[in-house]
């Protein structure tokens, strides 16, 4: 099986590296280091340097994966497809393969930053690796439920959508509890009025709580998922790891395993329909 995985993933990183989309990958790159990391005026600090490069390989990550996964839909591979015992497989070498390319091309970039860059200590650099890796694990197994590759019906809605409400819930944390405490109170008057005390009791206790420390609640609740991201920006800003934030990058690789199980098993049960 690995065999199999390996010379798939080679198959699929020479496809990209030689090609016109690779190449433009490359170049953009390049771009970004020219403007990101001017070499005649030196990066400022050593949290910029780390930061910056974690979101471009996160976006380069994304597309290029969303790139390998489009050529790897393509009827051509039709052959390769329907001869392995598991679609699995296949999934795995898309993903390995735009995970060399888009680290690779990561990697290129912060050597050239390093021309007149940051110091960074020891410590900082042994931090780099896994940070710059669950971030990159992360995206592109995102980009591979974003793609039809993988996409079974609404998947992706689904999946992406559920995001989107985590990510609306912790920024409309305070019209929410609000709304909610507004809705208690209305009920709670309405119950009181036909004389059931005890429910309207706890009601209105729900409505205090809502407008009091519900908003709070609320932002955790939703902000949970995110905790990852916030910690390790907390830590490379602050400069060290303490002991729970050093969990993060586990917990993105934690996410990315459940995502990639979900997407495998999308992509081992839909009907294909390679495009020409």
């Amino acid at each position: 099986m690995i065999h199999r995985i390996v010379t798939l993933s080679r198959y699929f990183l020479r496809r990209l590296l030689f090609s016109l989309t690779g190449l433009i990958y490359i170049l953009v790159g390049l771009a970004f280091w020219r403007v990101a990391f001017a070499p005649e005026q030196r990066t400022p600090d050593a949290d910029y340097y780390v930061l910056v490069l974690g979101l471009f390989g996160a976006a380069v990550t994304f597309l290029v994966t969303l790139s390998v996964a489009t050529r790897a839909y393509q009827a051509v591979n039709d052959t390769l497809l329907v001869r392995l015992p598991s679609r699995v497989e296949y999934l795995t070498a898309v993903l390995v393969s735009a995970l060399l390319f888009a680290t690779g091309l990561q990697g290129l970039i912060a050597l050239l930053a390093r021309w007149n860059g940051p110091g960074i200590a020891l410590g900082q650099a042994l931090q780099i690796p896994p940070i710059w890796l669950s971030i990159n694990i992360l995206a592109g197994v995102l980009a591979l439920h974003a793609s039809d590759l993988v996409t079974a019906g609404w998947s992706r809605v689904y999946v992406f959508g559920l995001l989107a409400l985590f990510l609306f819930g912790q920024d409309a944390n305070g019209p929410i509890s609000r709304a909610m405490a507004g809705l208690a109170n209305r009920l709670s008057s309405l119950f009181f009025r036909q004389g059931w005390v005890e429910p309207a009791t706890q009601l209105n206790n729900f409505a205090s709580w809502s407008a009091n420390s519900g908003a709070q609640v609320i932002e955790q609740v939703f902000g949970f998922i995110f905790w990852p991201f916030r910690a390790i920006a907390n830590a490379i800003i602050g400069g060290r790891f303490d002991r729970i934030q050093a969990l993060a990058p586990a917990v993105l690789l934690l996410y990315a395993t459940i995502l990639f199980m979900l997407a495998a098993n999308f992509f081992a049960t839909k009907d294909l329909f390679l495009t020409e």
